[in-house]
């Protein structure tokens, strides 16, 4: 193959490489998305979504084609953290969503989506060098064919916990390893074994719940998402073992260690791939910075730590969101001074967030009397409303706030999901990934933004007990700005905000 260019380049082709080569297809920019593997993995990983990414989807439309449900997701009413019960009951504007859908399920329909978009998706075309300059990045790929040369505007490395990107530019990926071993492996369950409640009984020790459970040594894990197979894996804290293949027998000494007696599990059944690994240490890791001139960082190429309360794919598939309408607007020559920094700006302090209450997870099933005296006291706060809720924005990752320059209490927040009085649900207003002037007050603030409307989609309609009059709305369904009343002031405001956002006016 000859050497090309792009406008970019998207190094890696899991979820959330394929969902920001989504995000720029939708703004008009094809990327070349390259992966060495041959094809989409097959290897079960995460199990489903959880947080505010399920209102993302819905938002670009995807939660209805992705489940088949028409209905609007609705809130998680109770989750673990830490293995201990949480009870959003109670929580006004609960933001805690979950959709159970298997890693490999979603990278399939996020591949479809892209294709159908005509991304230049490339299985089996691995990147092997980089070197960036001061106005493209100059791309070494190896292929079933042979090696080619690729040009690009913009890379972005998607590119997993040992990025080749981060590495090759020497970013910093500073953080913790704790001394734990986890196993995990599907496995199937005799029929006698298993409770209507969803318990599963192991002879000589009692009930085994859904989820993560506390045991003296460190926790089980007992999961089923598929009829006839589970997921059953363990955690010890323990210094690393011996580098060897995984196996059932590890898997099962392991548990005997942890329960006192041995959980007569069998070899799963049905088609693979089946789960079987081990991890030595649990690493929590945050890159330096997210962007280096024309190279930037997303998902596990930037972060990773605990897959404890399933907080991964909602902050990497939430950085693509944020990122593709940016770059998309950097490479279609209109962005505003300063808006691609503000990726970073705005995503690292949620990569902080999540990289300190996984940790805390992870000590918190520690062995030790203290540690279960600590989760005594824990699990009655955690009975208190205001905790509850304080809980429910930390793992849904609302607790956030985008600095918008903007001081109404809805701007740097994702915008509720409202109905308007026709019948449509805001969140329809951005299938197209398009930025929205949400203007209740009948056209006034819409004739106030007609030098926008090339860009920013202006949509007049009427809402009952709405939270605010106006709203402007950006492509990642964060709230730029909002305002109860519209006057000079308001006006002045608002054209601040669609300047820094969306670029200069249309004369």
């Amino acid at each position: 193959m000859t050497d090309q260019h792009a406008p970019v380049v998207i190094s890696g082709a899991g979820p959330n490489g394929l969902m920001l080569a989504c995000e720029l297809a939708l703004a008009g920019v094809r990327p070349v998305v390259l992966d060495s593997l041959p094809g989409p993995s097959l290897e079960p990983k995460a199990n489903g979504l959880v947080g505010q990414v399920v209102r993302m989807l819905d938002q670009r439309g995807l939660y209805q084609a992705f489940t088949g449900d028409n209905e609007p997701p609705t809130p998680s009413f109770g989750w673990m953290f830490a293995a201990m019960p949480l009870n959003f009951f109670d929580v006004p504007d609960n933001p805690m969503y979950a959709m159970l859908m298997p890693q490999p399920r979603l990278v399939r329909l996020l591949e479809k989506r892209a294709r159908d978009l005509g991304v230049d998706l490339r299985w089996g075309h691995g990147l092997t060098a980089l070197q960036p300059y001061s106005e493209s990045v100059q791309l070494t790929v190896n292929s079933p064919d042979g090696g080619y040369g690729l040009s690009t505007d913009y890379l972005v490395g998607a590119d997993g916990a040992r990025s080749l990107v981060r590495k090759t530019l020497g970013i910093g990926f500073p953080g913790h390893t704790a001394d734990t071993v986890s196993r995990l492996a599907h496995v199937s369950i005799p029929e006698r074994l298993r409770k209507e409640d969803g318990t599963v009984a192991v002879p000589g020790y009692g009930r085994l719940r859904y989820g993560h459970t506390r045991v003296d040594g460190g926790a089980v894990i007992l999961a089923q998402f598929e009829p006839e197979r589970f997921l059953f894996g363990t955690i010890e804290f323990q210094p690393p073992v011996q580098e060897k293949p995984m196996t059932l027998d590890e898997l099962r000494a392991s548990a005997h260690r942890l329960l006192g007696v041995d959980f007569p599990f069998e070899e799963p059944t049905g088609e693979g791939p089946h789960a079987l690994r081990r991890i030595n240490g649990q690493n929590t890791r945050l890159a330096e910075r997210y962007r280096e001139g024309r190279v930037l960082l997303l998902g596990d190429a930037a972060h990773v730590h605990s897959a404890m309360g399933g907080p991964g794919l909602n902050l990497g598939l939430q950085d693509a969101t944020n990122l593709g309408w940016k770059l998309a607007a950097q490479i279609n020559g209109w962005a505003p001074a300063g808006l691609l920094d503000t990726y970073e700006a705005e995503r690292f302090p949620v990569g902080q967030r999540v990289m300190m209450h996984s940790m805390a997870q992870i000590a918190l099933v520690a062995p030790g009397p203290e540690v279960g005296a600590l989760r005594m006291l824990l699990g009655e706060l955690f009975t208190l409303p205001e905790v509850a809720q304080r809980m429910a924005a930390l793992l849904a990752g609302s607790d956030v706030r985008y600095d918008m320059g903007d001081d109404h209490p809805l701007s740097g927040h994702l915008v509720p999901d409202l109905t308007l009085d026709d019948g449509r649900r805001v969140a329809e207003l951005l299938h197209d990934a398009r930025p929205v002037l949400l203007d209740l007050t009948g056209g006034t603030v819409a004739a106030a933004a007609k030098g926008w409307t090339h860009r920013v989609e202006v949509v007049c309609a009427g809402i009952t007990d709405g939270p605010a009059t106006a709203m402007l709305i950006r492509p990642d369904g964060y709230i730029a700005w909002a305002t109860d009343t519209f006057g000079a002031t308001q006006q002045a405001a608002l054209h601040t905000s669609l300047r820094r956002w969306f670029g200069a006016p249309r004369r």
